[in-house]
């Protein structure tokens, strides 16, 4: 009988932990799209509370402040999204064109699938507060390796034919960038598609004369 109480009583903490995880998920969501849609000064934790339909009182027994949910937003977005683009790196086969061609799509789809808003609260993180500000600013150092170090590659390996790493970097990013906006409102067939297209573009940045 002991035995049997422990285990249910283990399985019930285990839901309790379970639903708190998906909860706390869901406030780290919503407050990253809220962020990205109107920027870090005009979101209160009324606003997150709204989008939610709860109390702002309930958001208080996650996070002391908006300081603190909006760098726990801005970790979980941005930590999960690139340990993604990094994963993908590491085990996608091919040559430098085929990784960096597959890392592109990803990062995209990514964007438009699930962070379409989000995604705009890493673009300019200069009126941030410090905190959330300094980590924005790693997060991206961070994603943009992932795709600097398939590009360095591409070059020294002969495949690719750049300007400079850093400006086709730059270009590339702010292209991705928009990728929500480009397909809001298209079907999965047509964002597919738009996607692909996008992608093809993207490696022109890299292509040698001629080949473009």
């Amino acid at each position: 009988m002991n035995s049997q109480a422990g285990v249910d009583g283990a399985a019930s903490i285990s839901r309790v932990q379970r639903k708190r995880g998906r909860r706390i998920q869901e406030i780290l969501t919503t407050a990253a799209e809220l962020f990205g849609e109107r920027g870090y000064d005009a979101v209160s934790l009324d606003d997150v509370a709204e989008r939610l339909d709860v109390t702002k009182g309930s958001l208080y027994y996650y996070f002391a402040s908006k300081d603190e949910l909006a760098v726990a937003a801005i970790e979980t977005l941005g930590a999960n999204w690139t340990a993604r683009l990094e994963r993908l790196a590491d085990t996608q086969g091919g040559s430098a064109c085929d990784r960096l061609r597959a890392l592109i799509r990803e990062h995209m789809a990514i964007a438009v699938g699930e962070y379409p808003a989000a995604l705009r609260l890493f673009l300019a993180p200069s009126t941030w507060p410090d905190d959330p500000r300094a980590r924005i600013k790693e997060l991206r150092r961070r994603h943009d390796r992932v795709f600097r170090g398939i590009v360095e590659e591409g070059v020294a390996a002969g495949e690719f034919t750049v300007t400079t790493v850093e400006t086709t970097l730059q270009c590339m990013h702010a292209a991705m960038a928009q990728a929500p906006l480009w397909t809001a409102g298209l079907d999965v067939p047509e964002c597919d598609e738009c996607l692909d297209e996008l992608t093809h573009t993207l490696m022109k940045l890299v292509a040698s004369p001629a080949e473009n």
